[in-house]
């Protein structure tokens, strides 16, 4: 038990002391950077104040005593500049702006139906706005289908012009070629016909032009001269020459203007058995008054007729402009008087199909009154609407030739011809894409001499429209509408009891014949597939119309060509 006991106790001291061993702490290792063991220190909080808080005397405020420093200055003289003015700025290079290029020359061919061949050019000399001259060339071909429907033109112009610094030169010389048959047919009686004669027509012409500049000067002197020549024949022998001179001079003294107009118009006429000189002096002296939007010309037209036919003849020339809203709405009018001259060149630009030995006479226009409105509602759009009566003895027609009824004679209505009209002009631009024009004319005849005034058509429309799709894409149209007219033909030869000529009108040898109006109507496009290549195309008589124009004479019906344009 003893043992036991002493056994128990040495193991409980060698117990003891090695759980005292274990708690023994081991001092931390000394290291100069890092600090392995925290130690929290807490304590009463003892505010301390700043040195300024433990005074305990007050500032004092009688001391009044300042301090001045000593300075020392170094003046310097300099000139006062006064800056207030604005600066001129410095003009600085601008870029070279590339300009596009421009071409003065084209070619140009197509072709269609019809037989219908185009050729057409334009070569235009330099650049120089001073100084310009250039040539044209068109052939345009066209077969119908009728027996012998064959018609061609060609025109060849050489052209110049130079603008000085007083004056501009103007300078022209022209050929013009015409080739027909004379096809018309009689459709109740078709084979009156069967070989239509071949009918040919030359034209030559010179003209020369020079007119003084404009200058704002309010007592300037202006003038402008022009002559103009040419020569005309056909196949059948008939000639015809021409001189015209045209002068013009006017004084301005502040809102007056004194002036002078003059021309003197030569020419001669022959035929197999017909020859006429037909020669007139026209003199024009005028007053002209222009202020405050009123504009009064004040003269009279002094005509004398001399050649075959020798006269004299003094008219009025009065004309008057009132702007009642500045480009919005002037109001205008006229009297005139003058002498129609004749020409052979005149009669076959109208109706080609005229027969030999054609009658040529001056016809007088005694007393033409005429009034209007015109003017500008806006950019883009502009309108004139005049109303005229005119009256004119001798006014020539156009009758079917009774030996020949697919030819035309000239005939003159001996009595006075009483024309009442009104007509108007429309024209409206949208953009620089979309534009539109309409012109309208209305004519009231009463024949002299005559039953009717033949082909004279009381009523004509006609109306162009185009627009821009694009850059590339262009499209126009254009229509024409006419009205019914009237024609003459003869049951009977038609010659005075005397054997003179031109006829008197017999109503018992002869029937009117009404001719039917027609709808013209046609489109056309052109695309530009670059800077030097462009493709057109072209459709007439879209609603193919069998009409006339004169007489036995029908038109082509629908037409369509194209071709291609080279720039360059």
């Amino acid at each position: 038990m003893t043992f036991n006991k002493t056994t128990y106790f040495t193991f409980a001291l060698i117990f003891g002391a090695t759980i005292l061993h274990a708690q023994d702490v081991k001092p931390p290792e000394k290291t100069e950077k890092t600090v392995s063991e925290e130690i929290e220190i807490i304590r009463p909080y003892k505010p301390v104040l700043a040195e300024a808080v433990k005074l305990r005397r007050s500032p004092d405020l009688d001391n009044i005593k300042t301090y001045k420093a000593k300075f020392s200055y170094q003046l310097t003289d300099r000139k006062l500049e006064l800056n207030t003015d604005i600066q001129k700025l410095q003009a600085q290079k601008v870029a070279d702006e590339h300009q596009a290029e421009l071409f003065n020359n084209y070619v140009k061919g197509g072709f269609g139906n019809l037989g219908t061949f185009l050729a057409e050019a334009y070569v235009g000399m330099g650049k120089d706005p001073a100084l310009q001259t250039g040539a044209f060339f068109r052939h345009f071909g066209q077969s119908g289908k009728l027996n012998k429907q064959d018609e061609n033109r060609e025109q060849l112009s050489v052209f110049g012009r130079s603008i000085g610094n007083s004056a501009t030169l103007n300078g022209k010389l022209n050929y013009q070629r015409h080739g027909l048959y004379f096809y018309g047919i009689d459709e109740e009686k078709p084979t009156l016909n069967p070989n239509p004669e071949k009918q040919m027509f030359n034209f030559f012409e010179l003209e020369g032009e020079a007119i003084s500049k404009f200058t704002p000067d309010q007592n300037a002197f202006s003038y402008a001269a022009k002559v103009n020549g040419y020569l005309f024949n056909d196949r059948f022998n008939a000639k015809e020459s021409s001189l015209t001179l045209n002068g013009y001079m006017n004084k301005r003294i502040q809102s007056f203007n004194l002036g002078l107009a003059a021309s003197v118009e030569l020419g001669k006429a022959k035929d197999l058995s017909t020859e006429v000189t037909n020669n007139l002096l026209r003199v024009n002296p005028y007053i002209k008054l222009q202020a405050g939007g009123v504009k009064i010309i004040a003269g009279a037209n002094i005509v004398q007729e001399f050649g075959t036919n020798v006269s004299t003849r003094i008219f009025p020339a009065i004309t008057a402009d009132f702007t009642l809203i500045p480009d919005f709405l002037q109001v205008f009018g006229e009297i005139k008087g003058d002498v129609n001259r004749h020409t052979l060149k005149d009669f076959i630009d109208e109706n080609p199909f005229l027969n030999q030995n054609i009658f040529i006479q001056n016809s007088v226009e005694k007393l033409s009154i005429s009034g209007g409105i015109k003017g500008t509602g806006g950019p883009g759009f502009g309108y004139k609407a005049r109303f005229y009566s005119r009256e004119i003895t001798d006014m020539p027609l156009f009758v079917n030739s009774y030996a020949s009824f697919n030819k035309f004679d000239v005939i003159y209505d001996f009595g006075k011809t009483q024309i009442l009209g009104l007509e108007g002009e429309l024209t409206v631009q949208v953009s620089d894409n979309l534009k539109w024009t309409g012109k309208l004319n209305m004519e009231d005849y009463k024949a002299g001499a005559e039953k009717e005034s033949y082909f004279k058509p009381q009523m004509r429309l006609s109306s162009n429209f185009m627009f821009v799709y694009n850059k590339k894409l262009t499209f126009d149209a254009a229509i024409t509408l006419q009205d019914d007219s009237k024609a003459k033909v003869f049951t009977a030869n038609p010659l005075n009891p005397d054997g003179s000529y031109p006829p008197k009108p017999d109503f018992n040898n002869e029937k009117i014949v009404n001719v039917k109006g027609f709808v013209d109507l046609g489109i056309g496009a052109n695309y530009k597939i670059n800077d030097k290549f462009s493709v057109f195309a072209k459709a007439n008589n879209i609603l193919n119309t069998n009409y006339s124009r004169f007489l036995y004479y029908r038109l082509n019906g629908f037409n369509i060509f194209g071709g291609l344009t080279y720039s360059f």
